[in-house]
């Protein structure tokens, strides 16, 4: 029986035990019996995992290895790398979940007998599954010796949280490791993208529940788009790189779930799409597509009289086009390709020829804004193209759909990467889109100022052929309409007047007191309060207050990230009372968590300080934390960033009842501090909503 020879890095141990890759340098530095380096460089040495976990439990800081994490832990460390291993692992999952009784019988023998039993086990199940053409090929039994023990692990894992739950985890694991390595397609994004696949008057697109299709994405990545189909009658797939082919294949064939184990057709090639396509002479209902952006080396030379370019060559420049015509190629008569495009495919000049006959014939039906951080390029708000095959017998389409969702109608809606309210971008792009997409349709689509149109298509066919939605969308009334200018104003006198009633008086000048002082370390030593810094993570449901939230003054905007690792990513709520202090920017911020922000999780970077009630004002502790001088002392300096130490933060020792005192004056001044951020607020929206108004219109002169 081969040893395990799984390797960890140092941020492993880290992951395994809970704590910070600073904790593992501590411990090799202090502990001579700290397991010696294995594999790796100097800079980034590398440790045996059970040598790891036997030193962790004999120190009593690893109760129990969580199972996830072990088996991703050899994946991490497997000797022929992590792809390998989760090919292995991928193949071993779905002769679990195809062929449970075959899995125990082989497993009951030695590592290597069963290493020289499973390729035929596993070649057996995998060509049932792919066919001859298949872009998984059966490992042999000395690739597979290795990974034994990692596929009797992963085999226990698919036991606690089922096989395709298994794989999921340990590839999700894997992309976010290496994020530059992969091109990424959120899930809200597939899932939107697989809605608008629809065929046209399909109600299931607002229910959610798709229909039955068969679908082609020649661009299938990690193989997310496919993933979001719910119920396909058959699958197919290209991508050019030959290891995540594997991966997508065994991804997809472990998510679908049809019939039987295993469910619809599936066929996953690899090749260059444009160069070589794996499926000349297939049609489908839809095709998905995340194609790679502003690729220069697409094949435009040779493949100079290709028969897909119907509607037009694509110059070198436009490798987005030459996809979308490989979709519309693919597609039946009336078939749907939905692609993910980059905002430029819209308005480069090179392609208006092309974007002219797509209107011209029908073909392209939509053209969506996303907001920013929808996908990578994350500051870039990407396009949506729904094309639809034109029939022979059908008229040419007389309207575009242009929807910007880039723009939510919502003041204050989140967006950015990890902040999108997908829910919310799903229903405003669907209830555009299955208005305007029905069959016979004859009433004209109702306008939606700033947010959806239906374009006659002779107005676009200009010198340029800008597809751009927000070019063609009327504007949303100036600060909601003169109406609520009116209400912004009146809500701008009434905080004006507040801020004159909390405006301080002024100031008595008085000798300095000269006042005993304790460190807020000190008083967290004595139980006084407790310090914790936050993680960032959440319920699931709590939103999270984070750096900016505090420094604004708002109220919690963030979303939780989902703790991949053992406890110890666990959400810190916040209650009333708590004292907020950012760590980085070194400034004189502090925030008293209130009842409307109690219940929220810590985001990161910022210090939480919760005081014995019996023992501190929490806003005598916060007045005093913003002393300018106090947080001087307490910073230090990096070449970048300042950071905070709020254990070296002083307050003076004064009796509770004289801390009050204190504390009822700094509450004051943070309420007046409130009201001045809102006057500037709604100061600003007045001013701009005015200065819109006038310009188009919708607010005349006096």
């Amino acid at each position: 029986m081969p040893d395990d020879s799984t390797e960890v890095t140092a941020a492993g141990i880290a992951r395994l035990a809970g704590v910070g890759r600073a904790a593992v340098s501590n411990w090799r530095r202090r502990h001579a019996d700290f397991p010696k380096p294995v594999g790796g460089t100097e800079a980034s040495p590398s440790f045996a995992l059970p040598e790891v976990e036997q030193w962790l439990r004999h120190q009593g800081k690893l109760a129990e290895v969580p199972l996830r994490e072990r088996v991703w832990q050899q994946v991490a460390g497997h000797p022929d790398g992590a792809v390998t291993a989760l090919v292995h692992a991928g193949c071993a999952l779905l002769l679990v979940r195809d062929r449970p009784t075959a899995w125990l019988e082989i497993t009951a023998v030695s590592d290597a007998r069963m290493a020289g039993v499973l390729p035929g086990a596993l070649d057996h199940v995998l060509a049932d599954r792919f066919g001859p053409e298949r872009s998984v090929h059966t490992p042999t039994a000395s690739a597979l010796l290795p990974s034994v023990p990692l596929l009797r692990a992963a085999a226990e894992l698919a036991a606690e949280t089922g096989a395709r739950q298994a794989f999921d985890f340990l590839f999700g694991r894997q992309l976010d490791a290496n994020p530059r390595q992969y091109t990424l397609t959120p899930p809200g994004l597939a899932e939107l993208m697989a809605d608008l696949a629809q065929p046209a008057g399909d109600a299931t697109r607002r229910s959610g529940r798709q229909g039955s299709l068969t679908v082609l994405d020649p661009a299938a990545g990690t193989g997310a788009l496919l993933c979001a189909v719910a119920r396909p009658t058959a699958l197919h797939a290209q991508e050019t790189d030959p290891d995540l082919a594997a991966l997508t294949a065994l991804r997809l064939a472990l998510q679908s779930t049809g019939s039987g184990a295993a469910g619809p057709p599936l066929a996953v090639r690899t090749g260059d799409t444009l160069r070589d396509d794996a499926f000349p002479r297939l049609t489908v209902d839809a095709v998905l597509c995340h194609p790679p952006f502003n690729e220069r080396n697409w094949g435009h030379a040779e493949l100079a009289y290709d028969p897909r370019w119907e509607y037009g060559f694509p110059a070198r420049t436009e490798s987005e086009l030459a996809w979308v015509q490989h979709a519309l190629a693919h597609l039946r008569e009336g078939g749907t390709a939905v692609l993910l495009m980059p905002p430029a495919a819209a308005s480069r000049r090179s392609g208006r020829r092309i974007r002219a006959d797509l209107l011209r014939r029908g073909a392209l039906r939509a053209v969506i804004a996303l907001p920013a951080g929808a996908a990578p390029p994350y500051g870039i708000p990407l396009h949506i193209w729904v094309l639809r095959k034109p029939g022979a017998e059908q008229s040419p389409a007389p309207e575009l759909l242009v929807v910007d969702a880039a723009e939510p109608e919502t003041a204050g809606a989140p967006s950015g990467r990890d902040r999108l309210d997908w829910p919310a971008v799903r229903g405003a792009v669907l209830d555009a889109w299955t208005t305007f997409d029905v069959p016979g349709r004859r009433e004209p689509l109702e306008e939606r100022p700033g947010t959806s149109r239906a374009v006659p298509v002779i107005e676009l066919l200009d010198d340029d052929v800008d597809l751009a939605p927000a070019r063609h969308l009327p504007p949303r009334a100036a600060g909601g309409g003169a109406a609520e200018l009116v209400r912004v104003r009146g809500r701008l006198e009434e905080t004006l007047k507040l801020t004159a009633r909390l405006t301080p008086r002024p100031a008595v000048p008085c000798e300095p007191a000269r006042r005993p002082f304790t460190t807020v370390g000190e008083l967290a030593r004595a139980g006084a309060l407790h310090l914790r810094t936050g993680t960032g993570a959440g319920s699931g449901t709590a939103p999270v207050l984070t750096e900016h939230d505090v420094l604004a003054g708002t109220a919690p905007s963030g979303t939780p990230s989902v703790p991949s690792g053992p406890p110890g990513g666990e959400p810190l709520l916040l209650e009333p009372g708590d004292v907020i202090v950012p760590v980085l920017g070194g400034g004189s911020v502090a925030r008293v968590v209130d009842d409307a922000t109690a219940g929220a999780a810590l985001g990161r970077n910022l210090q939480l300080l919760r005081p014995d009630p019996a023992a501190l004002d929490p806003w005598f502790l916060a007045g005093f934390l913003r002393g300018t001088a106090n947080s001087r002392q307490a910073s230090s300096y990096a070449s970048t960033a300042t950071r905070l130490d709020a254990r070296r933060l002083q307050v003076p020792r004064l009796p509770l009842a004289e801390q009050q005192r204190y504390g009822a004056q700094f509450s004051a001044l943070a309420a007046f501090e409130d009201a001045l951020r809102t006057a500037g607020r709604l100061g600003g929206q007045l001013v701009q909503g005015m200065y819109d108004g006038l310009t188009d219109g919708s607010v005349a002169p006096e």
